[in-house]
């Protein structure tokens, strides 16, 4: 079985109880889960109508909270996305209080050198490779990003609200800045945060989320309390993943909790409750992959939710 006990030995007690809850459902049964990028969190208006239920973790997007948007060089898409997103933080906040799972995505836009959507690498010339080197105006500028970034999430840990913390998400790829050097540098860029958000400005209720299937560049056992990778297979397709699982755990040393970081389409509930591929979550997407019918139907979500194996948020025990 996996390690339930966290990778910060300072971790707070709602941290330990998320974490024994998820080593306990590991093959027993998948959280629901759903990111949202506005205010409107229109995915879940969907969710609710077609189902009757809500998922049990609901995902965040922090992009608008980025402390070097160049507005001025962005283009009108990427303005409406910034306004769209500012303040989904409150909705953050009314979902602690029904006391249902939290995950925080950073599409980060670049610390120095960008325009327009600068998380990507194209819309940027900050070098992550300088960025990990004490001393360089590229490490000062990642740091002040990530003091910034701290600032905000000290109210949850203040409130002892755990998080779901998904930093460098797909640092497989190069077409964010992060991975844009390759897997070494951005298992350096995470370390960083792991130091310095936990050694420095304490965020004890942070569940660090390693996300990418690659062996190499992987963070190590010692700074990840979960493994997750992203997947987008083609429309209605839904299975339980097995192949992409068994990859996926091939990256460590020691069994680590799995889960689906982000994805297009449902994977196959009632086939996950028969093969008990222990994926510990999936978090559809936001947008026409969770708030239409477009890669899922409404028949496939229904079925999913009512399925005994789904952990929906009414089924959600008090873990914090």
């Amino acid at each position: 079985m996996p390690n339930a006990v966290p990778c910060n030995p300072n971790a707070i007690h709602e941290v330990k109880a998320v974490l024994r809850y998820l080593n306990e459902i590991c093959g027993r049964g998948i959280l629901t889960g759903q990111h949202t990028q506005t205010n409107v969190q229109k995915e879940l208006l969907y969710i609710e109508q077609v189902t009757g239920k809500l998922p049990a973790l609901c995902g965040f997007e922090l992009l608008s909270y980025s402390p070097n948007i160049n507005e001025a060089k962005s283009s009108k898409e990427c303005l409406l996305e910034i306004e769209e997103n500012r303040n989904t933080l409150d909705r953050a906040w009314e979902w602690a209080e029904r006391k249902g799972l939290i995950t925080f995505t950073w599409h980060w836009f670049s610390p120095l050198g960008g325009w327009d959507k600068s998380f990507y690498s194209k819309n940027t010339t900050f070098d992550a490779s300088k960025a990990v080197v004490e001393g360089t105006a590229e490490y000062k500028a990642l740091i002040a990003d990530m003091d910034h970034m701290a600032a905000i999430l000290m109210p949850f840990c203040e409130r002892r609200i755990p998080i779901l913390w998904r930093p460098f998400h797909e640092a497989e790829g190069d077409w964010f800045w992060w991975g844009h050097k390759g897997p070494e540098v951005a298992k350096q860029l995470y370390r960083i945060m792991y130091d310095r958000y936990t050694h420095v400005h304490a965020l004890n209720n942070l569940i660090w989320v390693w996300n990418s299937p690659l062996a190499e560049g992987y963070v190590g056992d010692d700074v990840a309390d979960v493994i997750s990778r992203d997947l987008y297979p083609p429309k209605h397709s839904h299975t339980d993943l097995k192949s992409e699982y068994e990859e996926l755990i091939r990256i460590t040393s020691t069994p680590k909790l799995a889960a689906l970081g982000e994805i297009g389409v449902l994977p196959s509930i009632k086939q996950l409750s028969q093969t008990r591929i222990p994926w510990l979550w999936y978090m559809i997407w936001s947008n026409e992959f969770g708030a239409s019918g477009e890669w899922t139907s409404e028949e496939e979500l229904r079925q999913a939710y009512q399925h005994e194996y789904a952990i929906t948020l009414d089924k959600l025990p008090a873990l914090y």
